[in-house]
């Protein structure tokens, strides 16, 4: 036993009816030293400190949106967070042209729902893929992102530091595929290939009204096709039968390596693995966005209006645009946060403080 442990005199000074000792037993197991609690310590309240410390403090989540002009990044991120909170929303006056070279554009916003204050960051990287040389389009992204490990691990080093250090760090990359419906693009391949090695990546297929149910169900199968898949997971067999364009699809993704979020190496125990199994059968997520609400059987929903009816976003029969606000906001933002900093954040301070050493 512990030195912990109660001994057996020490309850007979207490007064209590037999009856009632019997309704009093050890109830918590034994812990990792072998202890066991004989009356309420109280521990679980600490959950309400951090509730009430982070409701005061609030906290940053930093999104990037990436993909061609005209695939409904703005719209999809406004629909996400209900607001005007896209870089076009908040500079409606600037003529949008297409840029000669991609431009990364942020715009912060502070949200605030139920006493939970957020500062949210939308990074928008217009120009990225609609040229006809687009050679190295990613380079200005993946140096933006370096750079905000870089700012950060320049304040986390100071001798004397901020108390909160600002994190301006990405916490997640929403990839818009274009809706073709046959493949992905040598360009998309490429992105996400260098992209996941540094970002938390979620590649979405963008205007999935566009598509029927059935080139939706044979575009995303062919974009998880293979073995490992670019999930690195299996998939389920494809239903309907592809067609011969999948062998090349699963070379393609096994040659480029790519793994996106949720990545399968950093699930955490039994329960993660089968919730995020369930994600990466979804992913990637047919979206489709709307920021304007329309009457629909007496309700105000959000969705798009076209001559066949309303498209209700939140309405899982019409896309999947809950499965990735689900997934960004309501289940996995702090993982991605944590992913960020874990993983992300870590191999590059390792990077370079190696850098840093050498002679």
């Amino acid at each position: 036993g512990s030195s912990l442990e109660p001994e057996e005199h020490s309850m007979e000074p207490m007064a209590v009816p037999e009856e009632e000792e019997e309704e009093m037993p050890l109830t918590a197991a034994p812990g990792p030293a072998g202890c066991q609690l004989f009356g309420y310590v109280g521990i679980e309240a600490v959950l309400d400190q951090m509730k009430i410390k982070t409701m005061k403090m609030g906290f940053e989540f930093n999104i990037m949106v990436v993909g061609q002009s005209g695939l409904g990044k703005s719209t999809m991120v406004n629909t996400l967070f209900k607001s005007k909170v896209s870089r076009k929303a908040s500079q409606p006056s600037q003529e949008e042209r297409i840029p000669k070279t991609v431009q990364l554009q942020s715009v912060t916003h502070v949200i605030e729902e139920k006493g939970v204050k957020m500062k949210l960051t939308v990074t928008d990287t217009p120009g990225f893929g609609d040229q006809i040389n687009n050679e190295n389009c990613w380079d200005p992204i993946i140096k933006y992102i370096n750079e905000q490990y870089e700012r950060y691990l320049r304040e986390e080093i100071l001798i004397t530091r901020k108390r909160k250090i600002p994190d301006t760090r990405v916490h997640g990359c929403v990839y818009f595929v274009p809706p073709t419906g046959h493949w992905l693009r040598p360009l998309d391949l490429e992105f996400m290939r260098r992209l996941s090695k540094i970002v938390n990546v979620v590649p979405v297929i963008a205007k999935a009204d566009t598509l029927t149910l059935e080139e939706r169900a044979e575009f995303k199968q062919r974009v998880r096709a293979g073995p490992e898949g670019f999930l690195g997971c299996p998939v389920s067999p494809p239903q309907p039968p592809l067609k011969p364009h999948i062998p090349q699809i699963q070379e393609d993704l096994k040659t480029h390596a790519i793994s996106v979020y949720p990545q399968e190496d950093f699930d955490q125990d039994p329960d993660d693995r089968v919730l995020n199994d369930r994600i990466r059968e979804k992913i990637p997520f047919a979206v489709v966005g709307a920021d304007q609400e329309h009457q629909v059987n007496g309700k105000r929903v959000l969705g798009r209006k076209t001559k066949w009816g309303i498209i209700e976003v939140e309405n899982p029969a019409h896309c999947e645009f809950p499965l990735l606000r689900d997934l960004l906001i309501r289940s996995h933002l702090q993982d991605l946060k944590d992913i960020t900093h874990n993983v992300h954040y870590e191999s590059y301070r390792v990077r370079r403080l190696n850098e840093s050493n050498r002679p």
